[in-house]
């Protein structure tokens, strides 16, 4: 019995005993997968798939295909020229069996590629880092005093410049004379409105 299968965008004709080289899988060498998408088994076709179906196999190992050359010369463009090589990654697989019906009680691995089984881990993993050093700029500006971006004009980058020059609270910033004050150039608004938060 024969069946045709669909992994990485392409179709395969297969039966029980049959070596394959397929798109990239996320499997290790010696791992039991099974092809779920198959579009016939013997002489019953899907519509697109066949329900119930699948075909099982062994990951034999990872590999990559022979290198293609690509190489591009324009006349006359003063020997523009450029040449890249390319080898794909495959997976070597071995047919085992072919189920015409309960493969989705079997409880063997669904075979996923490469890209779409490791594509969901990394997009989690910046969200939380991006999180963390705004969530530790808050703590901080929360220790050190009042925040002095609630004043119009005074962003996080002048908020850390007034920290660093003694400046940390609404009553500092209140005391400030900006003519004399050299260490950040503050303006006499500021103060105005650091007077009134400050009360």
């Amino acid at each position: 019995m024969f069946a045709v299968l669909k992994t990485g965008g392409k179709q395969y004709k297969v039966q029980a005993g049959d070596v394959l080289r397929v798109e990239k899988l996320a499997a290790n060498a010696g791992d039991k997968i099974q092809f779920n998408d198959i579009l016939m088994v013997g002489t019953t076709l899907g519509a697109p798939l066949v329900a119930g179906a699948g075909v099982q196999a062994e990951v034999i190992e990872q590999i990559k295909a022979d290198k293609v050359i690509s190489y591009v010369k324009r006349r006359r463009k003063h020997s523009s020229q450029r040449k890249r090589g390319h080898r794909q990654q495959l997976t070597l697989v071995r047919i085992t069996d072919i189920l015409e019906s309960g493969a989705d009680k079997s409880g063997v691995t669904a075979a996923i590629g490469a890209r779409s089984g490791t594509a969901p881990a990394p997009a989690a993993a910046p969200a939380k880092k991006a999180a963390a050093p705004k969530a530790a700029a808050k703590a901080e500006t929360a220790a050190a005093g009042d925040d002095l971006t609630a004043i119009n004009g005074v962003g996080p980058a002048m908020q850390k410049k007034l920290v660093e020059a003694g400046i940390t609270t609404y009553a500092d910033l209140a005391k400030v004379d900006p003519d004399t004050f050299e260490a950040v150039n503050v303006k006499p608004e500021w103060v105005e409105e650091a007077k009134t938060l400050a009360k």
